[in-house]
């Protein structure tokens, strides 16, 4: 099956991307820019401690970024040669020329990554959107994907939390800028606080030094033209995704997947369900589900050696070599 078996969307003509800043890089990683027709992408890397591991790819959730992964990949590069991509608009990565911010565009991004490195099948981890992309990857491409860690997947919920209703609402034409208008006295210490108050379970536990990066991050990310583009345009994709049907569906390929898979729902979790850990472990064949009644919406940054084990014990109990 090829990557052209996601549809298409049409291309649009792109601008330049200015540069606002460096982004932080971790000890241990290293950046590069993979450029691809329509796509350029920013990839964080931490090698292997030595050659030969198993490949691994992580994809962050809706206004997160590749440092999102930055606890859990040096508690992994013993076993895996790490790589987190940036996805389109996102992080360090320019928008897509063709304005697809679909869940179904993000995967194709993935795809083609993967596709022209060469270096699936692949161990892939996702939280939040980027677990519904991992789950849309690993259905529609399994020889891509060797093992498959959900963090908190955005998959459909007919009753989403109250807590969960304005990251929706920006889906909504108009409340963006709206909200922008509202925030403009906003300073980006207030706005880290309010992210890292909706995503961990205790916020309290984030470091000093972690929160200054946060805020670092948070100035930078405000600084780029396209950021509530990317932003809205992708909680809109992840909105459509949920009214999609049929074998589209995002439940129905999470049926479709054949990868051994790591579920990991947090009891804090204001944005998706920890009802939903039960329905994702019976909708994944197989799959092992670790529920941590503290954490929220990131646990791979709140508990990365929980997560890093379960990971660890995912992999030695199928038998892969890594």
């Amino acid at each position: 099956m090829s990557s052209t078996d996601l549809p298409e969307t049409l291309a649009a003509a792109a601008a330049p991307v200015p540069r606002v800043g460096a982004v932080r890089v971790a000890d241990g990683e290293e950046l590069r820019s993979v450029s691809l027709p329509g796509l350029t992408l920013n990839i964080r890397a931490r090698p292997g401690r030595r050659s030969g591991l198993d490949p691994a790819l992580f994809v962050h959730g809706l206004g997160g970024s590749s440092q999102n992964w930055s606890a859990l990949m040096p508690l992994l590069d013993d076993r895996l040669d790490c790589e987190a991509v940036d996805l389109p608009g996102f992080g360090d990565s320019a928008p897509p020329d063709d304005g697809n911010y679909s869940v179904t565009g993000h995967a194709r991004a993935v795809i083609r990554l993967l596709d022209s490195a060469g270096r699936g099948p692949v161990h892939l981890f996702g939280n939040s959107l980027g677990g519904a992309v991992a789950t849309r990857v690993a259905a529609v491409r399994p020889d891509l994907v060797r093992t498959l860690t959900l963090v908190s997947p955005a998959l459909p919920e007919l009753r989403a939390q109250r807590t969960a209703w304005p990251t929706a609402l920006l889906a909504v034409p108009g409340v963006a800028s709206l909200f922008t208008r509202m925030t403009r006295d906003w300073t980006a210490e207030d706005r880290t606080r309010g992210v890292m108050a909706l995503c961990y379970g205790d916020p309290g536990k984030v470091s000093p030094e972690a929160f200054r990066a946060a805020v670092e991050e948070m100035e930078r990310r405000l600084r780029l033209p396209y950021f509530w583009d990317a932003m809205t345009r992708s909680a809109r994709g992840v909105v459509d995704a949920y009214t999609l049907g049929g074998q589209h569906g995002l439940w129905r390929q999470a049926e479709r997947v054949l990868a051994p898979t790591l579920l990991v729902y947090g009891g804090r979790d204001q944005l998706v369900g920890f009802r939903m850990a039960r329905r994702a472990a019976a909708a994944f064949r197989g799959s092992r589900l670790l529920t941590l009644p503290d954490a929220g919406h990131v646990a791979m940054m709140e508990y990365p050696e929980v997560v890093a084990q379960a990971f660890r014990d995912l992999v030695d109990d199928c038998g892969n070599r890594s």
